[in-house]
């Protein structure tokens, strides 16, 4: 019997174990992670005196490697045939590193070990797709990938608060919260290593028709997709933008982090109810419900005086990465077949992650020269542009591939 045939009664809330297992491991990783990402610009820009700037080239170059990282790492578990042991590194080299940021001297520093983290995400986000696509049906897909977004987010909610406790009690002691973050990084490792299942994939022999290695290589509607959602990626720039936008408006250091757990938390709560409504209604319907409230978010980060507007705005971001980031790559792994999905996920994760630099170095920039109004509203731009082209070149329902 398939993994995405299993009895239900092996089965929780009507989920596969591996996406069960899956989701805490997404927590715990989320929780190390989101201890650091919202200290790390503040560590920059304050603690070690660099430029904005610098925030764009860390950012940008970072998803652009952990893109590139991601489209060979789909292709090589289609070749393996299994998807646990790219996971299993990638989780393991992203929560051993994230410590290791207490000691950076300088930004330089902190550029290497950003893109360490990077490489490990690489390694593990397009197999961890394709291993909850190969459990799922296209039936139950929108709930599993909104699951494991939701423990995703919760533990993104959770590491926040974590970290802002750590800055009350050490008077904004930066290097403190990235050394605890290695204790919610090992549980993720264990629950990887001790709980994770591959689907019941074909031997490795049997994989010698794979695809080449190129967006052109995949099916048209798969290409315009990917192109689209890339466009979408150039107007959602790094999220650091927002931490340092909340400061510009007067929010404390340990008040930041709270403003993230807001975001992380709503975005927790929406995740899973996303998915379920885009398996009834439609993808398409619900991403781009998703970029118009990126562009508002972001619009609204643009125009804001009053540091109050930070709160329903961290909210409002919160629901629009809910209903985007698991639709995205449902909609995409339901353009491919199942032994093209690790490539094509890949594929899509790399046009996409690849557009981040641009996206990050081009806000950074506009911060330096016009200041930290300008990127937000050219984000919000681009954002609609994506709508544009959603609705122009994406069918409203993808051909349901179950096989």
């Amino acid at each position: 019997m398939s993994a995405q045939t299993a009895p239900s009664k092996h089965k929780r809330l009507g989920l596969h174990p591996s996406v069960i297992a899956s989701g805490w491991v997404s927590f715990f990783t989320d929780f190390s992670s989101q201890m650091a990402v919202p200290v790390l610009p503040l560590f920059l820009v304050i603690a070690l005196k660099a430029p904005v700037w610098t925030l764009g080239v860390i950012e940008g170059l970072g998803a652009a490697t952990a893109g590139i990282l991601r489209l060979f790492s789909g292709w090589f578990s289609d070749r393996m045939g299994h998807r646990k042991p790219l996971m299993v590194a990638g989780y393991g080299l992203s929560n051993l590193i994230k410590p290791t940021f207490a000691l950076a001297p300088g930004w330089g520093a902190v550029l290497a070990l950003r893109l360490g983290d990077r490489v490990g995400k690489g390694m593990r986000s397009a197999p961890r797709d394709a291993l909850l696509a190969d459990v799922t049906t296209p039936q139950e897909r929108g709930k599993a990938f909104g699951f494991r977004r939701a423990m995703d987010l919760l533990g993104a909610a959770v590491g926040p608060l974590a970290a802002a406790g750590i800055l009350f009690c050490s008077h904004n002691a930066y290097r403190l919260v990235f050394a605890a973050t290695l204790l919610p990084g090992l549980a993720a490792l264990a629950v990887a290593v001790v709980m994770l299942k591959d689907a019941r994939q074909a031997s490795p022999g049997t994989h010698r028709s794979l695809p080449r290695i190129s967006l052109f290589a995949m099916p048209r509607p798969f290409q315009l997709y990917t192109i689209t959602l890339a466009v979408f990626a150039l107007a959602n720039f790094s999220e650091g933008f927002i931490i340092l936008r909340e400061r510009s408006l007067g929010l404390t250091p340990a008040l930041i982090p709270v403003a993230y757990f807001v975001m992380n938390a709503v975005g927790s709560l929406v995740s899973m109810p996303a998915g379920m409504v885009a398996d009834r209604v439609g993808r398409r319907r619900v991403l781009v419900l998703g970029f118009v409230l990126l562009a508002a978010t972001y619009w609204g980060l643009g125009w804001i005086r009053w540091a109050g507007w930070i709160w329903p705005l961290s909210a409002l971001y919160g629901v629009t990465v809910a209903l985007v980031e698991g639709n995205q790559k449902v909609y995409a792994a339901e353009l491919i077949g199942p032994q093209q999905r690790g490539t094509a996920l890949g594929t899509f994760n790399a046009v996409t992650g690849v557009a981040g630099l641009p996206a990050a170095l081009g806000a950074g920039l506009l911060w330096q020269i016009w200041g930290p109004r300008i990127p937000f509203l050219a984000g919000a731009l681009v954002a609609i542009a994506a709508v544009v082209l959603l609705l122009m070149l994406v069918p409203s329902s993808p051909v349901r591939r179950t096989a």
